[in-house]
């Protein structure tokens, strides 16, 4: 018997020690320095599983009709040789250049992929199409699309520097006596990052702040949103009304003189209009806690003393990233921004607010912040994007005009569709709609390890190497860890890694120099290292590197760096003024009144949706249904695994749902559900707690979608795939991201004999003839 062999990886999820014995997962351990390993790691064992693509595979109607015939995910597929598979996708991209243009050709290729420096598809597949002259691309992301557009008008930072300057939790254990959590603080969440995560600091951070005193409030429909050990009082609000809590407890602040009129003179700008819609005088509505009470479902007289609490207190206010997921999403995150100002605590240690702890592991983490190796871009030369949510619009669309941050563009005409590292078939909404929009591009390619559903409605499948089948390096600029990812497997059946399918390509099309450069994986790990060693200070060598296996940065810093967001802003806001068209925080913008939009007006508001509780919409589909994170995977990686399969009920996602809405409906724990609306329906597996609020129930993302009737839209998802219920809208024309945490639907008991799950079998798969 082969001896067993053991040897490091990382992902998203944190840092491993796997061990192999005859080239196949024996055990998986966490690294030892890691002080809350995930336990997402015991669901690698699915790199063996039977979902693999084994070999390149074309579509039949495709490869017998040509381009734009047959039926996206409803037909089998041949397998053929690689040359063969290589040819074709080379004849196709240059076929759709030619005759239509780069901009013709969608790469944005959007997911999480590889935690790897070098093997990270999206920046594979960018570069590569960059070094073949362009193409149509996305912008933002489906986590943070309202805040990433929003939080750069109210204080002139990007999304993306904000978190990483948010204020540490080792100085919210120290400082803070009352933390407010809008969406809770998800531990789930938190056990992830992207780019990698070599310690696990959040849930020890927030216990630390609990023994010191600091007092947490978990509002959020689900009690679950923050750990129990906190000892957090719960506050339950119907979903989509936190800004109009945030509002009520802005009334209370301001009338009853509890906020800091100089903080607002000083430090920010409109302060008098937004204070004029507050009181009501522009609409006759005072935003009071009577008014949030009655939108919110929560008892007036604890918004008032919860703001009274607020301003005796040092006071840190957080949102979580899936209030800004619905409808008017931008406005939560800019309310709260406003909120804090009212309070006048922000740029004080442990007060102000934070746009996420716990949205991933490294949001307040104390990291070192240092910046990682990366494989260089290339220029795309084509300036055609969508906001990433808008993939259906643009399908069914193009040349339609959309508004998007005050332009108006239009939505490119595409011929085909090139994916790699991620899963669309997840991450958008309305699946059904998506399944006909997908049929209209001409050819869909994807370079993918694993029979997805993205991959069973492509064209041609280039079977890809996982992670454990490659030498990488892995790091995030959020993180304090450089680590070795060694391959641990050999690739299985024929699967290539995407640098080695790209340069096949490239070679095709003539691109292979300015792609490439010459080298192979081995130089390009060391020449993207050693580009950030002369980069760094005090860095050892890549040979060093290999020795030690990993790098911590900031010596006895690592993990305590102390950070108070805005601290030189509130310190001099002359000398150091925020990169805003005032230099101030900007509670009223007159950029955003500029761009005229109907639905995001030039100051945070209350303004309802189509898709909640207190809609007319709410009569027929009475369950506002919630799509958070899982917490047994990252979105769909690994659903297959161990970890993730052993937490469904029936083989299906398990929905939280509370006792009373479960009696009503004669459902009990443990019985598979139907949950439906107008746009689809899905079965899941019940299980009833008390811990949601009546009338909310929750269904995690990424479990495989599964139809019924593969390739057909409107067929029942077999497995719990939320997104066949979600809507397909913008949360305004400002940011046009992703909309859905604002969805109702209704839930029944199955009955009769329920259809089997099919999502971890391959297709019907023959040999070319």
């Amino acid at each position: 018997m082969a001896d067993k062999q053991t040897r490091r990886t990382a992902t998203h999820w944190g840092v491993y020690d796997i061990e192999t014995q005859a080239d196949r997962i024996a055990s998986v351990h966490p690294w030892p320095l890691d002080p809350d390993p995930s336990p997402i790691g015991q669901s690698l064992d699915a790199v063996d599983g039977p979902t693999r693509v084994r070999r390149p595979a074309v579509r039949k109607g495709w490869l017998e009709g040509g381009p734009g015939q047959g039926r996206r995910g409803a037909e089998p597929f041949v397998e053929i040789d690689w040359d063969t598979a290589l040819d074709l996708v080379a004849g196709e991209l240059d076929r759709v250049r030619r005759d239509h243009g780069n901009q013709a050709i969608y790469a944005g290729s959007y997911g999480w992929a590889s935690a790897g420096r070098f093997h990270h598809a999206q920046s594979q597949i960018h570069r590569f199409m960059s070094a073949l002259g362009g193409y149509s691309r996305s912008v933002n992301s489906y986590s943070l699309a309202a805040a990433e557009v929003i939080v750069p008008h109210v204080v002139g930072h990007r999304y993306g520097d904000v978190q990483l300057a948010t204020t540490s939790l080792n100085v919210v254990a120290e400082e803070t006596d009352l933390m407010i959590c809008f969406g809770g603080v998800p531990l789930k969440n938190a056990q992830v990052q992207n780019g990698g995560q070599g310690q696990h600091r959040t849930r020890g951070l927030l216990a630390q702040a609990r023994r010191n005193g600091c007092r947490f409030v978990n509002i959020s429909p689900i009690a679950q949103d923050l750990d129990r050990e906190l000892e957090a009082q719960w506050l339950a609000p119907r979903p989509n009304s936190d800004t109009a809590i945030m509002l009520g407890l802005a009334h209370t602040l301001v009338t009853e003189n509890l906020h800091d009129p100089a903080f607002l003179e000083r430090y920010c700008v409109g302060a008098a209009l937004f204070l004029s819609y507050l009181k009501g005088e522009q609409d006759g509505q005072p935003k009071d806690a009577d008014w949030a009470s009655g939108i919110s479902g929560l008892d007036a007289n604890d918004l008032r003393q919860l703001a009274r609490e607020m301003a005796s207190s040092r006071t840190m206010l957080n949102v979580s990233w899936s209030l800004q997921r619905a409808e008017h999403g931008e406005q939560t995150f800019w309310m709260v921004i406003v909120l804090a100002a009212i309070l006048g605590q922000i740029g004080l240690p442990g007060g102000g607010f934070a746009l996420g702890y716990g949205a991933v592991g490294s949001v307040g983490n104390g990291a070192a912040r240092h910046k990682q190796p990366t494989l260089p871009p290339l220029p795309n030369p084509v300036d055609s994007f969508i906001p990433v949510a808008r993939i259906a619009d643009m399908l069914e669309s193009p040349g339609k005009p959309y508004s998007y941050n005050g332009q108006t563009r239009q939505y490119p005409d595409i011929r085909l569709i090139y994916w790699a590292g991620g899963n669309p078939f997840h991450h958008h909404q309305d699946l059904n709609r998506l399944v006909e929009a997908w049929q209209k591009p001409e050819t869909v390619i994807v370079n993918e390890p694993f029979w997805t559903a993205t991959a069973r409605h492509a064209d041609i499948v280039l079977p890809a190497t996982t992670p454990l089948e490659r030498n990488d390096m892995s790091g995030s600029s959020a993180d304090d860890f450089l680590v070795l990812m060694e391959q641990v497997l050999s690739p299985r059946d024929s699967a290539r890694n995407d640098y080695d399918i790209f340069c096949g390509l490239a070679m095709r099309l003539r691109c292979l120099d300015s792609f490439s450069e010459g080298r192979n994986e081995a130089a390009w790990l060391e020449q993207i290292y050693e580009t950030f060693r002369k980069q760094s200070n005090q860095i050892p060598d890549y040979e060093a590197l290999r020795e030690r296996g990993h790098l911590q940065f900031g010596g006895e810093q690592a993990g305590r760096v102390r950070r108070i967001l805005f601290e030189d802003f509130r310190r001099d806001p002359d000398t150091n003024p925020l990169p805003t068209p005032s230099g101030r925080i900007e509670i009223w913008s007159q950029r955003i009144e500029s761009f005229q939009l109907d639905d995001c007006p030039p100051h945070p508001a209350w303004m309802p949706g189509e898709e909640w509780l207190g809609a007319p919409r709410a009569d027929r589909f009475p369950l506002h249904l919630l799509t958070h994170q899982p917490g047994t995977r990252l979105h769909s990686q690994l659903d297959a695994g161990a970890h993730s399969r052993t937490h469904k009920v029936q083989g299906r996602e398990a929905v939280l749902i509370n006792p009373q809405d479960a009696n009503t409906r004669g459902i009990a724990d443990g019985d598979l559900v139907r949950l439906f609306n107008d746009r689809g329906a899905c079965l899941a597996g019940a299980r009833l707690t008390a811990d949601i609020r009546p009338g909310v129930i929750c269904l995690p993302t990424g479990a495989w979608y599964d139809p019924q009737q593969p390739g057909e839209a409107g067929s029942l998802d077999k497995h719990g795939n939320p997104n066949v219920l979600t809507r397909d809208c913008g949360t305004s024309g400002l940011a046009q991201g992703s909309s859905a945490q604002s969805c109702l639907v209704e839930m029944e008991r199955f009955e009769g004999e329920a259809p089997p799950v099919t999502a971890f079998s391959p297709p019907s798969l023959s040999p070319a003839s």
